[in-house]
């Protein structure tokens, strides 16, 4: 293992957020903040309890959840989409770089600001709810998992994107829409019989659900099946990876 690359590329990607502190920080604090003071102080106070926890404490992990997804997979692809694009990329797969060093250094870069991210946010929602974390070890198993998986995803997306257009597509058109309908802000227990088996068929919810329960031990569906959920999902990402550097696909000039 070339621990040196690794460090390399990863310093690299994380020296360029410091770089951009307002746009890749203090602008998703900002916008989940502004959540918490709409939805959960101004809704919340008439909104009461879902499943015996005040609505401004419930909307927590789902609120994270929402900033750990769109952030994840829009580091991950632009920090590899970049280089593809000024042609840096090729110098790296022609140097003595495995392709494993080279996800983890882009994937890794990615997954560590998604993670700061996420408690910053988590440590920002204090400020306006107060909220206990039943398991803790369990919340932070999920949350880097949740981080690592997407941007393993968002690392695949940069890959495929032809342009920048295309590396919005699927955050802003398919992942936020999931995340708002997969019980970020209700439980799905809250929703007529026949939408609760619907909403069952989107993926956000065994993520959501998941985290929630390592907060307030309530979840819409089992944690056991969440957690194989989210797993299956990095497991997933983690095939296509080696695929595409084994096959070449869309690695070529």
């Amino acid at each position: 293992m070339n621990r040196h690359a690794i460090a390399a590329i990863y310093r690299f990607e994380m020296a360029r957020t410091f770089r951009t502190l307002m746009q890749s920080i203090a602008s998703p604090v900002l916008q989940t903040t502004l959540y918490f003071v709409v939805f959960g102080a101004a809704i919340g106070a008439r909104m009461g309890e879902v499943d015996g926890v005040s609505y401004g404490a419930f909307i927590i992990p789902g609120l994270i959840m929402l900033s750990l997804l769109s952030e994840s997979i829009g580091n991950a692809s632009f920090g590899i989409y970049l280089p593809k694009w000024s042609g840096t990329l090729y110098q790296v797969l022609s140097a003595p770089v495995s392709w494993i060093e080279v996800v983890i250094g882009y994937v890794g870069a990615a997954a560590s600001k998604s993670i700061l991210l996420g408690l910053l946010i988590l440590a920002t929602a204090r400020l306006f709810v107060p909220y206990e974390i039943a398991h803790p070890l369990w919340m932070i198993a999920f949350l880097v998992l949740t981080a690592v998986s997407f941007s393993l995803f968002g690392f695949i997306l940069g890959l495929w994107a032809d342009n920048f257009e295309q590396l919005q597509v699927v955050p802003l058109m398919v992942v936020t829409p999931l995340t708002f309908l997969g019980g970020a802000f209700y439980s799905i227990s809250m929703l007529p019989p026949v939408w609760q088996t619907i909403t069952l068929f989107n993926p956000v919810v065994y993520l959501v659900s998941g985290f929630r329960w390592s907060f307030y031990g309530i979840s819409d569906v089992n944690v056991v099946v969440s957690l194989a959920a989210i797993v299956g999902f990095l497991a997933a990402c983690l095939l296509l990876v080696w695929w595409i550097f084994r096959t070449g696909w869309r690695l070529r000039p």
